[in-house]
């Protein structure tokens, strides 16, 4: 399951955002470290194309039940400086980051006198900067730590001299305060990064937070236009919400939410820009089985193999896979079922290796 972490300084709406997008009622409140324990909640993603398998392998009046992937978001406490030396809920911080996938920083983009902002004003930039330190004094300790360790293997083996002048490049990247991710890396250096995983190297989202007036992108807030800027530097993406409508949008109905969303020029909720902002930031893609009796979506990253993509269904299946026979959704559900898909020879079968692509329908076959 994906879990993205959401992060930010205390006051710039994580909390509130963090129960418009579970409902789960994390306390929202305005002083710092109202979040000490980390919050987790599990996101269903709405996906059409579940719908449309369903309506496929309906009987009569009987649909086969729809399941679909889920996100877990991981509400986490608020940074402070220091926050790599314990300070603050530091150690907590730090401790939960390191088990997401992907980041998601929300980043205070609205003036509000009534809400208290830690930094005693309103900086997106700032903002970023303080928790992006913090993450990197961190990484740099870390990577020290690794480093000198690899130094004395290197000085015993000399094959190992190409990656050590690659982790040497590296602490260099991290002490001229850039992150991990934006650092290239070859095949060999990616492994050794894998072994001593870095926060900064871990996909980020940026979330600007905005007031209800700013949307439906805040293109008149000169806020998410720095914000927009810096996020262009790292190849990284923007989504722009307003925790505050999001939090009205969860207590209204689907029809009233819709009416609300439209009022503001959107056409779905924050959770799924956001979500999908995640997918994207992961490589992740969707794949689905489908019959009479079920009706499922799986996630898998980008360039996973059949056998692997069977073993997320069960383990047997990847233990025991012969073949899988593969179908885009959309010809499958033109054909009206399996059987006629394979009459039309759009059934494809495919061997261990072949990479799954998004929206492809598996029928697993295999023995144990």
């Amino acid at each position: 399951m994906l879990a993205v972490g959401i992060v930010g300084l205390p006051n710039v709406g994580k909390s509130t955002l963090f129960n418009a997008l579970t409902r789960a009622g994390a306390l929202a409140a305005n002083y710092p470290f109202a979040t000490i324990d980390k919050n987790v909640g599990v996101v269903a993603l709405e996906d059409p194309r579940l719908y449309a398998l369903q309506k496929t392998f309906a009987r009569g009046e009987r649909l086969p039940p729809v399941i679909p992937t889920h996100v877990e978001f991981v509400d986490i406490a608020g940074l402070v400086k220091g926050a790599h030396k314990g300070e603050g809920l530091g150690n907590q911080f730090l401790a939960h980051i390191r088990e997401v996938a992907a980041i998601a920083h929300v980043v205070r983009c609205f003036p509000d006198p009534n809400v208290v902002h830690v930094m005693g004003r309103v900086d997106p930039l700032e903002d970023v900067e303080v928790v992006e330190t913090e993450l990197l004094l961190a990484d740099l300790a870390t990577w020290e730590r690794r480093l000198e360790r690899l130094r004395k293997e290197a000085r015993a083996n000399r094959e190992l001299a190409p990656l050590l002048e690659e982790a040497e490049g590296l602490h260099a990247h991290l002490t001229e305060g850039r992150p991990a991710r934006t650092f290239p890396l070859s095949e060999e250096g990616r492994r050794l990064l894998k072994e001593t995983p870095l926060l900064t190297a871990k996909p980020v989202i940026y979330v600007a937070n905005v007031s209800e007036e700013d949307l439906p992108d805040g293109a008149g807030n000169p806020h998410v236009a720095a914000l927009r800027a810096r996020a262009e530097q790292e190849g990284a993406e923007v989504v722009v919400v307003s925790a505050k409508l999001e939090a009205e949008l969860a207590e209204l109905s689907e029809e009233e939410a819709r009416e609300l969303l439209a009022a503001y020029g959107l056409k779905e909720s924050g959770l799924k820009r956001l979500a999908r902002a995640g997918y994207r930031a992961l490589g992740l893609l969707t794949f689905f089985t489908a019959g009479e009796k079920e009706v499922r979506a799986w996630t898998v990253r980008r360039g996973t193999k059949a056998k692997e993509a069977a073993g997320e269904i069960h383990s047997d299946m990847e233990r025991g896979f012969i073949r899988a026979e593969v179908i885009p959704w959309d010809r499958l559900v033109e054909a009206g079922g399996w059987a006629r898909a394979k009459e039309r020879g759009w059934v494809r079968l495919e061997g261990k290796d072949y990479e799954v692509q998004d929206g492809d329908v598996l029928y697993i076959l295999f023995s144990v």
